[in-house]
């Protein structure tokens, strides 16, 4: 039975935690990304203006989510983007394609402390008979 799809932020000292569940791998994932989004921004008056398509190369299970997720804080930091949604697909090899729709980050409204890293400290990415859950620790 699955447990459904969602995501939530965790108390953490001075940084920013967040929890994802799924019940796929890839859709896990997209709830990490839109949990890392949801965590400084509000993004309901931001109107899509473009997208990125990331390939990730085969790897760990817990690998993939960060590299998704590095790719959410790069661009906002270098291109001046927020993801809107989110769609993740598995690769023939393996790995991942993240299809990103984006915004403009300066029609959002910000509600928390900017995301600067991933860390790898207490990464957790797991499955069980109920889907997947995650837990990543963002640097603010």
């Amino acid at each position: 039975m699955s447990r459904g799809s969602g995501h939530r932020g965790v108390p953490h000292t001075a940084d920013l935690r967040i929890e994802a569940w799924g019940p796929t791998r890839e859709r896990c994932v997209a709830e990490a990304v839109a949990g890392l989004v949801e965590s400084f921004a509000d993004v309901s008056g931001v109107r899509p203006s473009g997208g990125i398509r990331a390939d990730v190369p085969p790897g760990p299970d817990a690998d993939l989510l960060v590299a998704v997720l590095d790719e959410v804080v790069y661009r906002l930091d270098v291109d001046g983007v927020l993801v809107l949604d989110a769609e993740i697909a598995e690769t023939p090899d393996g790995g991942l394609t993240a299809r990103l729709a984006t915004g403009d980050a300066a029609e959002a409204v910000g509600t928390g402390a900017v995301p600067k890293a991933v860390s790898l400290h207490e990464l957790r990415f797991d499955r069980d008979a109920r889907g997947w859950t995650c837990a990543v620790t963002i640097d603010v």
